[in-house]
């Protein structure tokens, strides 16, 4: 009996002695994660409040470089090359820093991610871009730094960073049209299959491309599916309008106006009456 206890009061001394007392980060860090056309676009960063400060020309200084943010450095990954800019940036993982300005911030993607902070030595030849960036007053205070990826387009976006009262924006274009062409070009040269052609079609008409062959692969998806559904036969209406036959378009769109009254799809019954309406007059 006296070992047992002895037992149960070692392991107690071992839960106590391992122990720690465990507080949230002033900084919490945050992980965004966004595609972009066909490009995975990852940041990893820890975001600061301003509690009361004043931030940029005095907790952070303007013309110095900064971390953008706090903790380790802000990390942004790409999983293809991309476009800042106009500079070419290669797939990776970068450092972001900047050196903050009352009207351009200058923006650099540094090779080098592992740094708590600012690099102690900094070196120009791990500068992957270098660009200059307008800022823009916001009319509220934002409390907690902010890096997220907005203004998504099929072939890019924008970083954007907030705090206190300033906006930054910095956009980048992605490959999104060099890889689908390609995907493309190698499903329609394979054994195509109806879904390749209908994605193909829809690409093209969407993106602005060669609409007469958008509307030629189109065709050919819909003869090869048994029975298309409401919202394939509106995208070949669209195709057939903007390739200039519209009474072909006006004939879709009523097909697609029943199948979507009897699939009780309301969005596409509205899409449908309105083309209709426009086609029609």
């Amino acid at each position: 009996m006296k070992n047992i206890l002895l037992l149960f009061a070692v392991a107690a001394l071992s839960i106590n002695m391992s122990a720690q007392v465990t507080t949230p980060q002033s900084s919490p860090f945050s992980k965004v994660e966004q595609k972009v056309g066909l490009t995975d676009v990852t940041i990893e960063y820890s975001r600061p409040g301003v509690k009361g400060r004043t931030v940029f020309g005095d907790l952070v200084p303007y013309d110095k470089v900064w971390r953008m943010g706090a903790n380790k450095n802000t990390i942004i990954t790409f999983s293809d090359n991309v476009t800042i800019m106009g500079q070419l940036l290669k797939a990776g993982s970068y450092a972001i820093f900047a050196k903050p300005g009352e009207k351009v911030w200058e923006v650099l993607f540094y090779s080098d991610t592992e740094n708590w902070g600012t690099p102690e030595k900094w070196d120009d030849g791990k500068v992957a871009a270098r660009v200059n960036a307008e800022v823009y007053p916001v009319p509220f205070n934002v409390e907690t730094f902010t890096i997220d990826i907005n203004q998504i387009t099929n072939s890019g976006a924008a970083l954007e960073i907030l705090w206190e009262k300033t906006y930054v924006a910095v956009p980048f274009s992605v490959p999104t049209d060099e890889i689908v062409l390609k995907s493309i070009n190698d499903a329609l040269n394979g054994t195509p299959k109806a879904s390749d052609y209908y994605a193909a079609a829809v690409y093209y008409s969407q993106e602005g491309k060669d609409i007469k062959q958008a509307k030629e692969w189109m065709d050919k998806a819909m003869s090869m599916m048994d029975k298309p559904m409401f919202y394939q036969i509106r995208q070949q209406s669209i195709i057939y309008a903007k390739a200039g036959d519209i009474k072909g378009a006006i004939e879709l769109a009523k097909k697609s106006l029943d199948g979507a009254k009897e699939a009780g799809n309301d969005d596409y019954v509205k899409m449908n009456l309105d083309s209709l309406k426009e086609w029609e007059n």
